[in-house]
Order: C-alpha cells, then structure tokens, then sequence
C-alpha cells in the first residue's frame, strides 16, 4: 500500500465527516492507527482492512485506487 492509500481513506473519512477519533472508534482501533494509516507510515491488517471497508461503505478498489480497466478481452485492475 500506499500514500495513496491514505490519501483515499482521509478523504472517504472527511466525506462522512468524521474525525480520526470517530474513524478509529468506528473501527474497533486506536487513533494512532488511523493516524499512521493515512500518513501511509501503516499498513492495515486484513481484519482492519475489512472493518474500515464496512463502517466506510467503500470496496477495496475503492481504498487502494483501483478500477476495472478492459485490456483486450479481458478485465484487468490498474493503478488510477
């Protein structure tokens, strides 16, 4: 993962205005997660992964910036 990463999640948090604290309550995690994950010095395990999924309605696509592209006949997945 990635800068990246942390940038999407910091901004699907905002979109639910939320607070880091709130984002890390919602997630069963502490603030200093949250922190490290949206300054991308953090990778998230796959349960928080899953967690910040759920509480944040968003897919894995979403998170990591990346969207079903048609390369031929088939459908592969890039990096936006």
């Amino acid at each position: 993962m990635s800068e990246g990463f942390g940038r999407r999640l910091r901004a699907y948090r905002k979109l639910k205005h939320w607070t880091q604290t709130e984002l890390a309550y919602r997630v069963g995690v502490s603030i200093a997660i949250v922190g490290g994950l949206e300054r991308g010095t953090r990778q998230p395990t796959i349960v928080q992964m899953q967690r910040i999924m759920n509480v944040l309605q968003v897919t894995e696509q979403d998170l990591l910036g990346e969207s079903p592209r048609l390369v031929g006949d088939s459908v592969s997945h890039s990096e936006i």
